[in-house]
Formats: C-alpha cells, structure tokens, sequence
C-alpha cells in the first residue's frame, strides 16, 4: 500500500511538474510575442517620429527661407522710402530756394518800380520849377501836355506793376500747389509701404498660425 501510495504521489507530482512546465512555456511564448509585438510598435513609432521630425525639419528650412526673402523685402523697401524720403527732401529745398528767388524778383521789380516813381516824381517837380519860368501864354498848354504825358507814364507803370504783380502771384501759388501735391504724394507713399509692410507681417503671421494648427 505503501509503494503504491508513493507511485500514486509521484504520478501526480510528475504530472504537475509538467503541467507546470507546459504552462511555463505558453506563458514564455506568450510573453515574446507580445515582446515582439510591442518591439515593432516600437519600432514603427520610433520610424514615424524620425519622419516627422525630418518633415519638421524642412518645413523649419522651409520657414526660413521664406523669412530670409520677407527680410530682403522689407530691406528693399526701407531703402526705396529712404530715397523717396531723400527725393521729397530735395524737391523741398528746391521749392524753397525757387520761393526765395520768386520773393527777391518781386522786390528787386518793386525797388526798380520804385526807382521809376521817384524820378518821374522828380520829373515833375523839375517840370513844373521849369514852367513856372516860362512865357504866360504858352504856360498853360505846356502845362497840359507835361501832365497829360505824366499821367500816362504814371498809368503805364502802374499797369506794368500790377501785372508783374498778377504774374509773380500766380508763380507763387502754382509754387506752393506744387509743395502740396509733393506732401500729400511723400504721405500717400509713406502709407502705401507702411500698409505694405504690414499686409507681409500679416501674412506671415497667418501662414505660421495656419500650420502650428494643421499640426
């Protein structure tokens, strides 16, 4: 009884030992697999990072090419409005020295008017000195004669003065129309670049946006 107790015990331990051992193995088997599998999971992210990472990469070169070229407009056209700026300012210095010789040829015609109006006054009073001692019956017609070709000399200066006058106005306007329209093209322009300028920042800004959002 005793014998056959102990086959039945060993029966049963051997049994066990390789139930144990059959179980040992699946398991073993189990757990390579899923090693296995989880490897290539691995393995198959670790590829897609790489790939996204060199997407990012020319996407970043991509950025700063386009950063670089946005840098040589803004450069080209800070240059073109500092020469607009150059341009405007010698057109201003321009109009300012025409304005001066504008104002020094109205004084210089007014001084020479003035000239004429003091030795035609001059004139006068020799001529009146001079008829005083003339005859008496020519007196009167002499008289007459010197003062009506005074009051046309008089009327022919006044006439040429006021003309000179008219057309030195209409100079000095036409001068400062002219300052004007220069202004308001120097503000036009300074709009249009500065407008210009922000339009690429703008865009810029959107294009970067756009694609930290697609990502």
């Amino acid at each position: 009884l005793t014998n056959f107790v102990t086959v039945i015990l060993f029966t049963f331990q051997t049994n066990i030992l390789a139930e144990l051992k059959n179980w040992k193995l699946t398991l073993t088997q189990h757990y390579r697999l899923q090693v296995k599998q989880e490897t290539e999971k691995h393995a198959a992210h670790v590829k897609q990072l790489c790939n996204e990472v060199e997407n990012l990469k020319e996407l970043l070169h991509t950025y700063e090419i386009s950063i670089a070229r946005k840098d040589e407009v803004i450069t080209n056209l800070s240059q073109a409005l500092e020469k607009e700026k150059e341009r405007v300012e010698l057109m201003r210095k321009f109009t300012l020295w025409r304005i001066q010789q504008v104002k020094a040829s109205q004084e210089e015609y007014a001084n020479r008017l003035a000239d004429k109006q003091f030795r035609t006054t001059l004139m006068k009073k020799v001529w009146a000195a001079w008829r005083s001692l003339n005859a008496l019956k020519w007196k009167d017609k002499v008289a007459r004669a010197c003062q009506l070709r005074a009051e046309d000399v008089c009327v022919q200066l006044t006439n040429d003065y006021e003309a000179k006058i008219a057309e030195l106005t209409a100079n000095l306007e036409q001068t400062k129309a002219e300052i004007l329209r220069l202004h308001s093209e120097r503000d036009q322009y300074e709009d249009t670049m500065k407008k210009a300028f922000m339009r690429g920042v703008c865009a810029l800004n959107l294009e970067a946006m756009t694609m930290f959002q697609s990502k």
